[in-house]
């Protein structure tokens, strides 16, 4: 207990030595260079300690350690001071009355520092204070400025002057702000610790634009030379302004581009770009590339900046178009209808830019050019001839691509005109001809002898031929039938033709012996005209050897001996003959001149029919056609000559 109350005495004792020897000066005080400053200033000392010759002081820069010498500002006794200080300091104050005011004039940089004071009341009773007052020289005036200055928020610049020279006065003047919208100035003067301030507050509302922008504060002293200027530059932060990227393009499929992005704000921001849903790239700078190569149209679409500095958020989008050639279309897969259907033919691409779509059939325009990615044909109620292959051609500037498919029309058997049967040389042969899809079956049916005749029966010399969806079936039956009261023949053929969407069963008509009647004809009158040819050349002859010769008989003997003479002659005409005759006859049917290649076969090649065996035939000169030269059915061997071009006219 004894210990603490000792501490404590010693404690109020320290105190109480501390508060006589005491000063008061301002901690911090500046001034302009070449200006001056007064450093306020008063001290106390023990009232118990009386003066020695006087009070006198000193003052000390830099440090209050007399033994470390340092320099004299000041000293009371003498003028010896620091040669820095010499003719610039003098005391203002009265130390006696214990004012120790200093002032400082010409004032450097040189001069700022720690000013302590040393109080000398003679002999023991020195006393240096360890307060000090800092001076600070400053060669500008200074602008308090914010840590922050945000776009659109009120801002607040304060341009302070030390006025701590009571022999000048600074004024405070604001530079380049013509360009500040509505700026606002507000002079104040501040007084504290024997220290004086004036100040100038320049406030207004900053935008993006000022960012960057000069400010200056000038300080100056009238009725001298002295101007001070402090010059600054706002630094203003706001979020994105602009967020600029590339138009929209279009590429080629297979090329490379770059995708440009700049963004306007303060501080820099994050810019990242954006494809969807998808961030492609990220960097925090002022502008990013987005690089694409061996661009593919899925890469189509909207590309987008961001830009995000913590202030705000802003974008920018721009379409890229992929161009390439119509890729191939989509077609149905080929179809099988029957006759009558409906059906839809689709026709489905890809292109940029949109391609034209074209329906052909068998290489001509069906439907309608659309420019469009599906192209849908109706075909209604088809028939036969709508059977054929169906393209569909996709076209745009860049190339062209094309699919196809085959429609086949199914339907019930057609029986053609060239259904018949026809007399010919050797007998009757019956034709039957007809189309249809599937294909259709040829049978033949004799009523009279109640005989089925097809590929299973073919002992009448069945034929049967099919070409595309024509069938084509042939029978050949010998002899030619009996004359019936109404001029037609007692022959009977009936044409059956089946496929599996129906069944036409139809007689042959039995054509006429016309044309052979006309061979006839035409051999009767050719025989008569060689006939009489021949008898005028023989008179011709003998009537110009007559007048020659004057022995007509003997010329016209001679020429009868040696008849390879004679005939060499008419023969040439009776060739000319013939060849008419021929060409009379082909002008018939087409198909009856392809039939007849087997009517010159083997007597074997026909079958009898029964009663009509014994047909009897008139003894008449006729003629009759064999076209030799007939390209053979597919298993039959043609039995002509093939060096000749028709077949001679015989007369019996």
């Amino acid at each position: 207990m004894k210990c603490w109350e000792l501490l404590l005495l010693i404690f109020i004792a320290i105190k109480v030595v501390k508060t006589q020897w005491n000063v008061w000066m301002p901690r911090d005080i500046s001034a302009m260079t070449n200006s001056c400053v007064v450093i306020p200033c008063s001290f106390m000392y023990p009232s118990g300690v009386r003066p020695y010759r006087g009070v006198h002081g000193i003052w000390y820069f830099g440090q209050p350690y007399p033994q470390l010498f340092p320099p004299v500002v000041f000293k009371s006794r003498t003028d010896i001071v620091h040669e820095s200080y010499k003719g610039r300091t003098k005391l203002l104050g009265d130390l006696h009355q214990k004012n120790c005011t200093l002032r400082i004039s010409n004032i450097g940089p040189e001069h700022s520092g720690r000013y302590y004071f040393r109080a000398d009341l003679g002999g023991a009773n020195i006393y240096t204070y360890p307060d000090f007052s800092e001076v600070k020289v400053l060669d500008q005036p200074n602008i308090d400025v914010p840590e922050e200055i945000v776009s659109d928020d009120s801002l607040d610049l304060t341009c302070y002057a030390p006025d701590n020279c009571p022999d000048m006065s600074p004024e405070i003047h604001w530079m380049y702000t013509d360009y500040l919208p509505d700026p606002l100035f507000t002079a104040d003067y501040l007084e504290d610790s024997n220290t004086a301030v004036i100040s100038s507050t320049l406030t207004f509302t900053p935008r993006p634009m000022h960012n960057g922008q000069l400010l200056g504060c000038r300080v100056h002293y009238p009725n001298t030379t002295f101007v001070y200027e402090h010059l600054i530059s706002l630094d203003v932060k706001y979020a994105p302004q602009t967020v600029w990227v590339n138009v929209s393009q279009e590429v080629m499929e297979g090329s490379s581009v770059v995708l440009h992005c700049e963004v306007d704000s303060n501080p820099v921001s994050r810019i990242s770009w954006h494809f969807g849903d998808e961030e492609l790239l990220s960097d925090t700078a002022s502008n990013v590339s987005l690089y694409l190569e061996d661009v593919n149209p899925t890469q189509e679409g909207i590309y987008t900046c961001v830009g995000d500095n913590g202030y705000g958020v802003m974008n920018t989008s721009m379409y890229l178009a992929v161009k390439y050639p119509p890729r191939d279309p989509w077609v149905n897969s080929s179809l099988t209808v029957l006759e009558g259907s409906s059906i839809y033919l689709h026709c489905n691409t890809q292109g940029s830019p949109v391609p034209t779509l074209t329906w052909l059939k068998d290489g001509e325009l069906v439907g309608t050019i659309i420019a469009d990615e599906l192209s849908v044909l109706e075909l209604v109620e088809l028939t036969p001839q709508e059977s054929g292959q169906y393209r569909c051609l996709a076209e745009n500037e860049h190339g062209r691509s094309s699919s196809s498919l085959n429609i086949t029309v199914e339907f019930a058997p057609i029986l053609l005109d060239e259904s018949k049967c026809t007399v010919v040389r050797e007998g009757v042969q019956c034709v039957c001809m007809a189309t249809g899809n599937p294909e259709p079956a040829i049978e033949f049916y004799l009523p009279d002898l109640n005989i089925t005749i097809n590929e299973t029966e073919n002992r009448f010399n069945y034929y049967t031929h099919t070409d595309g969806y024509t069938s084509t079936g042939m029978i050949k039956l010998r002899d030619k039938g009996e004359q019936m009261g109404n001029g037609g023949t007692g022959i009977h053929v009936h044409c059956s033709i089946t496929n599996i969407y129906g069944t036409e069963t139809v007689q042959l008509e039995l054509q006429q012996e016309k044309k052979y009647m006309m061979a006839v004809i035409v051999g009767t009158i050719g025989g008569v005209a060689v006939i009489a040819f021949i008898i005028a050349a023989v008179r011709y002859v003998g009537h110009n050897n007559k007048k020659e010769n004057g022995n007509p008989g003997q010329d016209l003997v001679s020429k009868l001996e040696n008849p390879s003479m004679f005939y060499s002659a008419v023969k040439k005409d009776k060739h000319s003959l013939r060849k008419k005759v021929l060409k009379t006859e082909l002008l018939g049917s087409k198909f009856n001149s392809i039939l007849e290649e087997n009517t010159t076969g083997e007597e074997g090649d026909y079958q009898s029919v029964g009663s009509v065996a014994g047909l009897h035939r008139p003894e008449l000169n006729y003629a009759a056609l064999e076209f030799m030269r007939g390209r053979p059915r597919e298993g039959k061997a043609g039995t002509g000559d093939d060096t000749s071009d028709y077949t001679e006219i015989k007369s019996k």
